[in-house]
């Protein structure tokens, strides 16, 4: 398992994960109370695993896809520290969720032997990555901005995995992107609530000097207290 690793330039704040998550904590505790909002909260949607998950696990698959085991070289592309949290349909929060993402390079390569474009693939981009959530059902990825290719406006797969069962898997996509009306899959949402609660901004970071972006996925699991996990 590799150490975190502070890309050169890049805000001392945002590349400590756990500052980062200290963070992320306070504000969703200060805007999420369990149970307050259940009735509002929408189940996040069921959406296709597609063919590119990957067919052969990487040795590293943990939350930062920047830096591949112990290379010094970073991914190319824009930086996103991609976050969120994990919740039931009472708005609690789902401790011990495996989060799982994976996406396309800045090129358009996946990693699986099957994707069309494998000579173009970045060799430093780790393009999977898991995140085991705690108490506050958090989680947090260091990633790359995701990126259009034929046929698909750019999206981050995700999979929730709750012990050896599968609790969802969908899609979480750049909200004002052009290509969304294009996209089949996204528009086969026609709940426009259930397409907005998948479709998020990525902001820029104040002060970043490698132009970073944050974003906030949240995920509603059709689960509730009673359930089993």
């Amino acid at each position: 398992m590799k150490q975190q690793r502070l890309v050169e330039g890049t805000s001392a704040f945002w590349n400590d994960r756990r500052a980062f998550l200290r963070y992320g904590g306070l504000g969703a505790s200060a805007l999420w109370v369990p149970g307050v909002f259940a009735d509002e909260l929408i189940q996040t949607p069921s959406q296709t695993e597609g063919p590119f998950y990957p067919n052969k696990l990487p040795l590293d698959t943990d939350n930062d896809l920047i830096i591949l085991n112990n290379s010094l070289n970073p991914a190319v592309g824009t930086i996103a520290h991609v976050s969120g949290k994990v919740v039931d349909m009472k708005g609690n929060p789902v401790r011990n969720a495996l989060v799982e993402i994976w996406q396309c390079d800045n090129s358009g390569a996946y990693l699986h032997t099957g994707t069309s474009n494998a000579d173009k693939k970045d060799k430093n981009f780790q393009g999977f990555g898991r995140f085991l959530t705690g108490s506050t059902g958090e989680y947090y990825f260091r990633t790359i901005r995701p990126v259009p290719y034929p046929g698909r406006t750019p999206h981050i797969h995700y999979k929730v995995r709750m012990g050896s069962k599968t609790a969802l898997v969908t899609q979480c996509y750049i909200k004002g992107h052009p290509g969304n009306d294009r996209d089949g899959i996204w528009k086969s949402l026609r709940d426009p609530k259930v397409r907005q609660s998948v479709t998020v901004p990525f902001d820029p970071i104040e002060g970043s000097k490698l132009g970073e972006v944050t974003a906030r996925f949240d995920i509603v699991l059709g689960i509730t207290p009673e359930m089993p996990g």
